[in-house]
């Protein structure tokens, strides 16, 4: 009953390509929202990481500290698959511990900077991720010359640049074949109890950002995306650019603020989804608003010809915390991952 094949803004180039072909292909910096000042009670790591996950990287580090994983924090998660590079801290007022480059000889783990701060990191305490992207293999679907992928993607890029991409939340929030949207339904209906709080959390979230994407799929369908409509809601005021600020709901206790066109439509999306939206209502969590534009920062890209008849395109931006890069690459390339990476996730669950 779930469709995840949400609309896009921009039309189809007939471009496909590779995605992480190698760990380097996908790199991602995130951009603080402090630096620490170099003394507190909490000790402070800039790391790079390159095919690691951020919570086994957060458990070497309370190993190594003599701490509970509880201790060690750090603003949000980044790609395994990658080389990433983020801050943890860790709550060690009294460690004078002072890891190596690599402390973890196993692991490809470097060890950038470390000093202390005040204040623990929490989830959030970022401005947003910087990444830059090589797409391997590019070629067209339906067989055209590279010459005419070129300008259909180029033209998307200059609108992508010029007016951001859907904020959809990426297909991974909602499970492997859509499983935590079938949870979520069961769990708010009633029909199982969810103990864990942590998938209960992972539950709530795919089943706001499930009614959110469809809201702006609607919009995005009824031919309204650059628009405003009346009644929108948005982040701020700044009548200059309203189009780029408008919001859509994320589900919970309370009246949607909309108004006009813009409160019927999230009704009529929302209407379908009433047992999603009652039970998250009855959940106790409380009615928000999240931007339906996801706006690149500083959108760079350049092409590089491999073959007679295969091109590849490195390209770097910048987003905001929350925001997707898939939401970018998918307004004008298709892309697969290697099949090795599918192999080991299924065998990391």
């Amino acid at each position: 009953m779930w469709n995840f094949d949400w609309p896009k803004a921009y039309p189809e180039t007939q471009a496909q390509g590779i995605l992480k072909l190698n760990p380097e292909d996908f790199v991602v910096d995130e951009i603080p929202l402090m630096s620490p000042v170099g003394e507190g009670e909490h000790v402070y790591l800039h790391v790079r990481k390159r095919e690691v996950n951020t919570h086994w990287v957060a458990r070497l580090l309370a190993e190594k500290f003599g701490v509970k994983e509880q201790d060690v924090s750090y603003a949000g998660q980044k790609d395994r698959y990658a080389v990433t590079t983020q801050w943890f801290s860790i709550y060690a007022p009294k460690s004078e511990l002072q890891l190596e480059i690599r402390p973890f000889p196993e692991e490809d783990i470097e060890i950038l900077v470390q000093t202390r701060h005040s204040k623990k990191l929490r989830r959030g305490d970022l401005v947003g991720n910087r990444f830059n992207i090589n797409l391997q293999q590019i070629t067209a679907v339906d067989g055209s010359s590279l010459e005419l992928l070129k300008q259909a993607v180029e033209k998307n890029l200059e609108q992508i640049k010029e007016r951001g991409v859907p904020n959809y939340f990426g297909l991974q929030r909602f499970g492997r074949g859509g499983g935590n949207m079938d949870q979520a339904l069961a769990m708010l209906t009633g029909q199982r109890r969810e103990k864990n709080r942590q998938k209960k959390s992972m539950y709530l979230s795919a089943a706001r950002s499930y009614i959110f994407n469809e809201v702006i799929a609607a919009r995005i369908q009824q031919g309204l995306w650059g628009k405003t409509l009346a009644g929108d809601v948005d982040v701020e005021k700044n009548p200059t650019d309203l189009a780029r600020l408008a919001t859509a709901p994320m589900w919970g206790r309370g009246r949607l603020p909309s108004q006009d066109e813009t409160l019927l439509l999230e009704k009529t999306v929302s209407g379908p989804y009433h047992e999603l939206s009652e039970g998250m209502e009855f959940a106790g969590l409380k009615m928000e608003r999240r931007e339906i534009v996801s706006n690149t920062e500083n959108m760079q890209w350049q092409w590089q010809t491999h073959l007679e008849n295969e091109l590849s395109l490195t390209i770097s931006f910048a987003l905001a915390s929350g925001h997707y890069a898939t939401s970018v690459l998918q307004e004008f390339i298709a892309v697969e991952e290697p099949e090795r990476f599918e192999q080991a996730r299924e065998g990391s669950q």
